[in-house]
């Protein structure tokens, strides 16, 4: 069973930055996507970004060239650095990993994802 727990929200002022932290625990030897998505009061849960065990990466259209997703070589932990960041970024933002080939292409839908972490949230003030 995977564990996930995330960290580094906050309040932020529009134009700061935030980065957020996913780590993992219980992760067999299996290749793993890893992903973020946020879900603002009211709304979806919606895709933000998604690495996978080969490195791939996908962004969603809204953060492209603003928010970077990364991890540590041990692949324990997955980073989402958030720049820029504006009010409609605000939201609750949720780590979540599944099983995947090691050359999967990219998951986009929650439903895809078998495990979550417990949200941290993000406010970001005009």
């Amino acid at each position: 069973q995977v564990q996930l727990v995330e960290s580094g929200g906050g309040l932020v002022q529009a134009g700061g930055s935030l980065r957020l932290s996913c780590a993992a625990s219980g992760r067999s030897s299996s290749n793993y996507v890893v992903g973020w998505f946020r879900q603002a009061s009211g709304q979806e849960r919606e895709f933000v970004a998604a690495m996978g065990s080969a490195g791939w990466i996908w962004y969603a259209d809204s953060v492209k060239g603003r928010f970077t997703i990364s991890r540590d070589t041990a692949k324990i932990t997955v980073y989402l650095q958030m720049n820029s960041l504006k009010p409609e970024d605000t939201a609750v933002y949720y780590c979540a990993a599944r099983t995947a080939p090691l050359y999967s292409g990219a998951y986009y839908s929650p439903n895809e994802y078998h495990y979550w972490g417990q949200g941290t949230k993000v406010t970001v003030s005009s």
